[in-house]
């Protein structure tokens, strides 16, 4: 699919949208139940009113604000409504070029709007992420253009290098250094992988992207196979999430069936395929080792490093793997250039961080924000403060391999070094909001729980050990702990940090040390103390 093609395909879907008087946009995402019922009750008042060539309604991605959904974003205008139900359509509709519909519209002033910025993001909610028209006109596929046509695969390494983007997976390895070692890697043929297991509980960054932009992950990915010579690609994403898988498989045939995945892609010599694997929904196979041996047909297990993917991954060949977030940014980083992602962020932790805010707030939802913002402002700002008269408790971030971060604490500016200074992580972007009603003891012994049931049972440390912690926080739970209960805690946690296989047992213990660390009063306070124990609390 030669550049003439991306224009004229872009140049007749703009003239097509521009018929039309009004576009109302419907938010398709799974945070928005019942979008199907608002789209047929708009289709039909629009018929009834004999609107069809004044108004077009189209579905589109994730919004963002999942705590006033059901959303739908009127243009001209960007007026939004929040909470609309399928009886809301006679109003809406016969509100175009009108007052508004009051009782429904959402400011655009609010804080979770504005204090954003959205890179990743910014066509989420703005395109249907089944149409590659709609992804055109808003420039996608420019990136890979000027990838494959104005660049050599070495000057797509440097600029990833000099932009400082790090993995948004997790453990924040540099992208450029990752990408230059699968490069210079020797053996042939070179596989790519995109991380979409995203299992940590109360997060749904990948998810959303994979559902709003499927189009623009496939076209990191290009850019990515470009760039360190891999010719065939996979996505490995959790069966869980049905609609993303089938976005994406649609994504895929549309970029297959014009030139934009396959042989000789857009006239170039890059030839590269991309198919799904589906994940049955093992926390384990987020770890990449595991993902690679799941993709291959086998148990995912993890193998001890080195050998690191990179040099010897699926197949026993050079192998590069991202998460979604990774490559989404990756064609905004080629068209906008290093220097422009460099500017966001904080020196060591450059650019945004897609972060999923749930718990006790009054904002939840999927957020975009500068590196180094602080908490106190994606809590009060963004999401709005605490419902209920509740005072905040802690901020929980990385999943249940992260860490709880107290209020007292909460001008801790979101990088990940300030995080891993506290015992918490980033993590894939899980950011979980605690008020002061909740017990950390419940709280950690929650995340144990699940680290111990989907321990993949490889090593000792890990499958005996979480196990172990988890009885002795129960025994905190039902207030019959002694002493020795903790200081045997504090020992075992140590012990499968620095001794189990995997990051899964590496970071388990993270959020017990971290409770521990900040919050060590509740877990004295659960020490038996009766007239048959004559335990002594510091």
């Amino acid at each position: 699919m030669p550049r003439e093609k991306i224009d004229r395909i872009t140049a007749e879907h703009r003239w097509f949208l521009d018929q039309f008087n009004y576009h109302i946009l419907v938010c398709a995402g799974l945070g928005c139940p019942g979008n199907d019922d608002i789209l047929r009750a708009l289709g039909q008042t629009v018929r009834n009113r004999q609107l069809t060539d004044e108004v077009l309604i189209r579905k589109v991605g994730c919004m963002g604000l999942c705590s006033a959904g059901p959303l739908v974003l009127i243009r001209p205008g960007d007026l939004m409504y929040q909470k609309v139900q399928p009886e809301d359509a006679e109003e809406i509709i016969a509100s175009l070029g009108k007052k508004p519909v009051e009782r429904l519209l959402l400011s655009p002033d609010l804080a979770f709007f504005t204090r954003q910025h959205k890179n990743v993001l910014r066509l989420s909610g703005r395109i249907d992420p089944e149409s590659l028209p709609d992804y055109l006109v808003a420039g996608g596929y420019q990136a890979l253009l000027q990838a494959l046509f104005a660049m050599q695969p070495t000057d797509i390494l440097r600029c990833i290098q000099e932009s400082g983007l790090r993995g948004r997976g997790g453990a924040g390895y540099p992208t450029g250094l990752k990408w230059s070692t699968v490069a210079r890697a020797q053996g042939s043929p070179k596989y790519l992988i995109c991380n979409a297991d995203e299992g940590d509980p109360g997060a749904f960054m990948d998810r959303s992207l994979l559902e709003s932009t499927p189009y623009a992950i496939l076209e990191g990915m290009t850019v990515a196979a470009y760039a360190v010579g891999a010719s065939e690609g996979f996505i490995y994403v959790r069966a869980e999430y049905p609609l993303a898988v089938q976005r994406l498989k649609r994504a895929i045939r549309d970029a297959e069936q014009n030139n934009l995945l396959g042989h000789s892609i857009c006239g170039s010599n890059l030839n590269f395929r991309v198919q799904i694997r589906l994940g049955a929904g093992a926390f384990v196979c987020g770890e990449e080792t595991a993902l690679i041996r799941s993709i291959e047909g086998r148990r995912g297990l993890p193998r001890p490093r080195p050998p690191y993917p990179a040099e010897k991954g699926l197949r026993g060949r050079p192998t590069l793997i991202n998460n979604v977030e990774t490559y989404a940014n990756i064609p905004s980083v080629i068209t906008n250039g290093p220097e422009w992602w460099a500017r966001l962020g904080t020196d060591k932790s450059r650019g945004t961080k897609v972060f999923a805010l749930t718990g006790t707030i009054r904002n939840t939802g999927l957020i975009e924000v500068p590196m180094g913002m602080p908490l106190r402002e994606i809590v009060y700002d963004i999401g709005g403060g605490l419902p209920g008269g509740h005072a905040l408790k802690a901020v929980q971030t990385g999943g249940p391999s992260g860490g709880c971060i107290p209020a007292a604490l909460l001008d801790t500016p979101v990088t990940y070094e300030s995080l891993n200074e506290l015992g918490s992580i980033m993590g894939s972007g899980g950011m979980i909001v605690i008020d002061d009603s909740a017990s950390m003891v419940d709280i950690v012994t929650y995340f144990m729980a699940f680290c111990r049931d989907e321990s993949c049972g490889k090593c000792t440390p890990c499958r005996v050990g979480t196990a172990q912690i988890h009885n002795l926080l129960t025994k905190f739970q039902n207030r019959k702990a002694t002493m020795a209960d903790l200081e045997m805690l504090e020992w075992l946690c140590d012990l499968v940090r620095n001794t189990s296989l995997c990051g899964l047992g590496q970071s388990a213990p993270n959020p017990v040390l971290s409770a521990l660390r900040f919050f060590r009063q509740e877990f004295l306070d659960c020490i038996l103390t009766d007239q048959n124990h004559e335990e002594v609390r510091p």
